[in-house]
């Protein structure tokens, strides 16, 4: 077999384990400097992991079902790079209608780039997460109309702008 035919496994990376270690001999040590410290930061946690819990539970049955019935092939068909310009307004309306923390989509986001998604979809649906419907009606109050579409329409350019830049970066290897 050719060695260039081969695909690279890649490396796995121990960062993770490395991170845990390192915040579990943090608790260990302030919990012989201070006991209360190590006990209110570990309710505090408990609390919010209690908080997102739902919040989580929604965006795994959503990955449950975006494995079931969305394949790898339909994700490079719609959202992949030769999908063309009609990926853009997905990323751009799911952006903005998505709710939630951040981070309880990283999940789901991570799933479909593996699938075939790319960073330029990604990075503009992140950037219109900052487009907030139910907060609009605020926005014109407190502004006028003309300000508040004026900078939802350069907050969209803008986002597919970033996004083509990464699409860029991703073309040319660099992510």
């Amino acid at each position: 077999m050719n060695p260039q035919n081969r695909q690279k496994k890649p490396k796995s990376s121990n960062t993770q384990w490395y991170f845990l270690s390192v915040v579990a001999l943090t608790y260990l040590v302030l919990g012989f400097v201070n006991y209360d410290i190590v006990f209110n930061s570990l309710i505090t946690s408990k609390n919010i992991f209690l908080k997102i819990l739902p919040a989580l539970g929604v965006i795994f049955a959503v990955m449950m079902l975006v494995n079931y019935f969305i394949s790898q092939k339909t994700v490079k068909k719609y959202l992949g790079v030769s999908s063309g310009v009609k990926r853009w307004p997905i990323a751009i309306i799911s952006g903005i209608i998505s709710t939630g923390p951040i981070y309880v989509w990283y999940p789901l986001l991570n799933d479909l780039r593996k699938k075939g998604l790319g960073y330029g979809f990604i990075a503009t649906f992140m950037y219109n997460r900052a487009v907030k419907i139910p907060l609009l009606p605020l926005l014109i109050y407190y502004f006028t109309p003309t300000f508040t579409g004026v900078l939802l329409g350069v907050m969209i350019s803008l986002s597919v702008l970033q996004g083509l830049f990464f699409v860029q970066l991703e073309k040319a290897g660099v992510l």
